[in-house]
């Protein structure tokens, strides 16, 4: 499976579009977590647990958005665009959006 952010892949054709694909993941993040991060929100530097949960968030949004492509007969994902937000009353949960073009190149 080819996924790229660009709206076409070169030295390929375009054989047939199956529509537009989506991942969706949302994952809370847990009482340690958030604890850790405030500490490293109150002393400054780079927060390893966020960061893990972001990357985590992302390759599984990438990965449901790929099975969903070929459920469909894809063979490539075009225009990828991911998306993050944050839900929940304490915005203690994590949004990540994968949506691009399943297509079928030659």
């Amino acid at each position: 499976m080819i996924v790229t952010t660009t709206p076409s892949i070169e030295g390929k054709n375009i054989v047939e579009y199956k529509g537009i694909v989506f991942g969706e993941v949302i994952n809370g993040v847990d009482f340690i977590k958030d604890f850790a991060a405030g500490i490293t929100n109150f002393l400054g530097g780079r927060s390893g647990s966020y960061e893990g949960e972001l990357i985590d968030a992302r390759q599984n949004a990438i990965k449901e958005m790929e099975q969903r492509a070929i459920n469909l007969g894809a063979n490539a994902i075009l225009s990828v665009d991911i998306d993050y937000e944050v839900l929940g009353q304490s915005n203690n949960m994590l949004m990540v959006t994968a949506s691009g073009t399943a297509v079928i190149v030659k």
